[in-house]
């Protein structure tokens, strides 16, 4: 699909594959490859989850720090509305996505990161935001995503530091949902993601919208747009075919068509 980014399909599973040796540092061009292929992700229906890859060395070690360093205020304003753009662009594809997370996630590829639903990383992984080391702050979503992945002392303990964590570290307080061998990131990452191919499509959409949006809301706004997911989840085929399954055959042995 692109020169820094390019998207394969196989068995219904996207891989959106970060390919910018040697640390898959995201700059401008990258920011608009991922665009591109989220919104691909996203609009083509054989898709039903996607894998974001960076490769078996590394998942991504950042924005591009030669590109922003002699950059102005005026100049970064612009710079960082697009590479949130990007980002969100990535949050918002409407399917589950895993992170496939092998040696560094620091700073803008953890925030790359943090946009997936699950994440999966190697024993070897190392992950951060390092930004107060240059004298910033994480401009790609790590200070809202990160305190609403984690909670907001552990994250304030990682930006404020700019330390990394370990694996198991990451695993211990959520960061990362899965540590696996090095070598297995990949397939782990896919047979996780996987296991949603062959749901309910709809109502995986719905139910992803529906935790994310109702995250920013409050409990009333949340509970409504909940409302309004389930009862038009009443107008697909999924759901004749889920219920009428479990009443006839008993529970998870319905067979989706994802519309």
């Amino acid at each position: 699909m692109g020169e820094l980014v390019n998207v394969t399909v196989a068995d219904h599973l996207a891989t959106i594959r970060l390919d910018r040796p040697p640390m898959n540092a995201v700059n401008t061009r990258m920011q608009a490859e991922l665009s591109e292929a989220a919104a691909y992700v996203g609009r083509v229906p054989q898709v039903r989850a996607a894998v974001v890859y960076g490769g078996p060395k590394v998942f991504a070690g950042g924005a591009d720090v030669k590109e922003m360093a002699d950059k102005s205020n005026l100049d970064m304003g612009a710079f960082t509305q697009r590479l949130q753009a990007a980002f969100t662009a990535v949050a918002e594809i409407p399917k589950p996505v895993v992170a496939a997370i092998t040696g560094y996630a620091l700073g803008g590829g953890l925030e790359l990161a943090l946009c997936a639903d699950f994440r999966v990383c190697g024993e070897s992984a190392k992950l951060g935001q390092p930004e107060i080391l240059l004298g910033i702050i994480p401009g790609a979503g790590g200070t809202q995503r990160l305190p609403r992945l984690i909670g907001p002392a552990r994250a304030k303990n990682l930006i404020f530091t700019g330390r990394m964590v370990d694996a198991a570290e990451a695993l211990r307080i959520g960061l990362v949902d899965e540590v696996v061998p090095d070598a297995e990131v990949y397939t782990a990452a896919t047979r996780l993601a996987a296991r949603f191919v062959t749901g309910p499509a709809q109502a995986l959409r719905a139910a992803k919208h529906a935790i994310d949006a109702g995250l920013d809301v409050g409990l009333d706004t949340g509970l409504e747009i909940e409302r309004l997911h389930f009862s038009a989840l009443f107008a697909t085929e999924d759901q004749k075919i889920g219920m009428h399954s479990f009443i006839d055959d008993g529970p998870g042995k319905a067979r989706f068509l994802g519309h």
